[in-house]
């Protein structure tokens, strides 16, 4: 098989031949959560085009794994797909909070679980059309469990499983939140490479 030249291109080359540049950019929204911006760019050919993005603080999210093997997920109906979905605790940072902090404080409000561990193992973009969000993902273990402290407008309801059969609920679409199933597959890969103690993840 014959390899074409673009096969093995030097990623920061091509990284600056694919690069476009602001030329202006104005705020059309400005809400609670989300900035909406229309900018106009420049094309690495250098003809013009309009980009609408949305800037976003950033996000974390915690799989919190119990000693026996399940984790603490919750149920939560979303508006704007109007359903109710499985999903990790997360949300978004607070202006001059770090990453870490946001998971703690997400996974105490949302789950009612504290914990003495908690590790980074990955983290992604999950719209990268349209929004500069970031997800960072945390694994949290030596779990205890204490009173929620949700939002006044936050229903949420527990969800505890194994760990193994969430990973199922990916191939099978019970679980179909894209933080979620991002969360759930970089924590299996970070336990184990790392396995704070002995589960069962098949």
């Amino acid at each position: 098989m014959q390899m074409k030249d673009n096969d093995l291109t030097d990623s920061k080359k091509a990284s600056s031949q694919l690069a476009e540049k602001k030329l202006t950019s104005e705020n059309v929204f400005d809400g609670k959560l989300l900035n909406v911006f229309l900018d106009e760019v420049e094309l690495p050919d250098k003809t013009t085009s309009t980009r609408e993005w949305i800037k976003h603080p950033g996000a974390s999210a915690v799989v919190p794994v119990f000693e026996d093997g399940t984790i603490m997920l919750l149920k939560q109906f979303r508006y704007p797909p109007r359903k109710t979905f499985i999903e990790v605790p997360a949300g978004k940072i607070d202006p001059g909070e770090s990453a870490i902090s946001t998971a703690e404080r997400e996974l105490l409000e949302e789950s009612g679980v504290t914990c003495k561990h908690l590790e980074k193992a990955g983290s992604f973009y999950p719209a990268i059309g349209y929004a500069d969000e970031i997800i960072h993902i945390y694994v949290a273990w030596g779990l205890s469990v204490q009173g929620k402290n949700e939002d006044d407008d936050e229903f949420v309801i527990n969800h505890r499983i194994r760990f193994s059969e969430a990973l199922r609920m990916i191939e099978t679409g019970e679980i179909d939140d894209g933080k979620t199933i991002c969360s759930l597959l970089h924590a299996s890969l970070w336990w184990k490479r790392n396995h704070p103690f002995e589960i069962d993840l098949e």
